[in-house]
């Protein structure tokens, strides 16, 4: 039995982690689209990759929070450039 649990462990892809990392930092990162969209779209490709190699969560989940920060930092861009032309005309 413990065997089974230490090969599951090992199945865990470091692209995977690094895809739930940087989703989690993609919370904060979006404030500043200039740092919001590499790490977001580095966390989606990298979630994408795992996600072919071997279905684990922690891709699936580097997918939904990076595909749900990109949404936020791309919203986020449009209102800045909206203000930006609001202030000058």
């Amino acid at each position: 039995m413990e065997e089974n649990q230490t090969q599951e462990i090992k199945k865990v892809d470091g692209k995977s982690i690094a895809s739930f990392v940087l989703g989690l930092i993609g919370i904060i990162a979006w404030i500043i689209p200039l740092f919001g969209y590499p790490v977001t779209i580095t966390g989606l490709v990298l979630g994408c990759i795992a996600r072919k190699n071997e279905k684990n969560g922690f891709s699936l989940a580097g997918i939904i929070l990076s595909s749900i920060t990109l949404g936020i930092t791309i919203i986020n861009s449009i209102l800045g450039v909206i203000l930006a032309l609001s202030l000058y005309y």
